[in-house]
């Protein structure tokens, strides 16, 4: 398994929303932040996405763009259009998202007509990803990219297509659907990219480095030390350590604990373990040390910490706005 795979195989998606909107020139809306990934791509007449804090992106149709952290955004036949809010032009169509129901929607004027295919991922624990935490707001795949499947449109505007008759099923292959998307969209976006990466991105485009890292993450629970992880790398447990921090930003051990607490969290938040086997499944041998190890990690106990986890039916209902 490469280590891509390795970093987002516990990553799964709870639910998906999906929307198709027929918007004619000239439009703009402005969608809050939401809870969740929101993926955009369309068919048409090209339109533009404006984070906050970056330069406008135009979108041409068969390109994707991909919100990993669900930043507030605006969509726009042109940039000198005013916005409305999202929530605005819902209620003045008499329309309440739902997390449950797919959108369909128009709006907009009597000129060019942008097909807009969308979706919202709702990770539940996404906010734990350390590696979904170094990514940039707005990640822009442009069509016919290399490293995009050419399947990989195609599939997409048939799967929301379909998924707007909400037939028996259509959620779960949508999250399942999700996951594929994401994994092949993060791919291209790795690919594309050039050095500005930090944190993890940075010490997995490195071979020594990124060996180091597979290592542990395919073996968590091991004994592992600076000294085995340098060999492993083929370099000197010096060079290996001033190396590791430079690119990925803390120790090789604060990288393993903090890998190993990324995994405690995700068993404790599915409650299906015992504390004393999250422990030892994280290499710890005792509930003591690792209760000490995950509260310094996450300022709070265990048993506190899948207390404040906020309910997922909140989580999939803010991700529907």
């Amino acid at each position: 398994m490469d280590l891509l795979s390795d970093v987002l195989s516990d990553l799964r998606a709870d639910t998906v929303v999906t929307g198709r909107f027929s918007l004619a020139a000239p439009w703009a809306i402005n969608k809050p932040a939401v809870v969740g990934a929101p993926f955009r791509t369309c068919s048409g007449n090209p339109f533009y996405i404006v984070v906050k804090g970056m330069q406008p992106v135009r979108v041409e149709p068969g390109d994707f763009v991909l919100l990993p952290h669900g930043h507030e955004h605006v969509m726009c036949s042109a940039l000198d259009e005013v916005p409305v809010p999202f929530d605005e032009l819902m209620a003045s169509q008499g329309i309440q998202p739902r997390f449950d129901t797919p959108l369909a929607f128009s709006a907009g004027g009597q000129g060019a007509v942008s097909e807009l295919y969308t979706g919202i991922v709702v990770f539940r624990e996404s906010m734990r990803n350390p590696f979904l935490g170094v990514l940039p707001p707005l990640i822009h795949i442009r069509a016919g990219d290399a490293a995009i499947a050419p399947w990989l449109a195609t599939t997409l505007t048939s799967f929301v297509q379909e998924s707007m008759a909400a037939q028996p099923g259509w959620a779960m292959a949508a999250a399942r659907l999700a996951d594929v998307l994401f994994v092949h969209l993060l791919r291209a976006h790795l690919s594309a990219s050039t050095g500005g990466h930090t944190g993890w991105l940075r010490g997995m485009a490195d071979p020594q480095i990124g060996q180091a890292m597979a290592l542990i993450h395919r073996a968590p629970a091991k004994e592992w030390t600076v000294a085995n992880l340098a060999t492993a790398a083929g370099m000197s447990r010096s060079g290996f350590s001033v190396r590791f921090v430079e690119l990925v930003g803390e120790t090789p051990i604060a990288h393993l604990t903090a890998y190993r607490m990324y995994l405690a969290a995700g068993e404790l938040m599915r409650g299906r373990s015992r504390l004393i086997e999250v422990a030892e499944n994280v290499g710890y041998a005792s509930e003591k040390a690792f209760a000490r190890a995950f509260r310094r990690w996450a300022g709070m106990p265990p048993k506190a910490y899948v207390r404040s986890a906020p309910d997922p039916l909140d989580l999939e209902r803010r991700g529907a706005r």
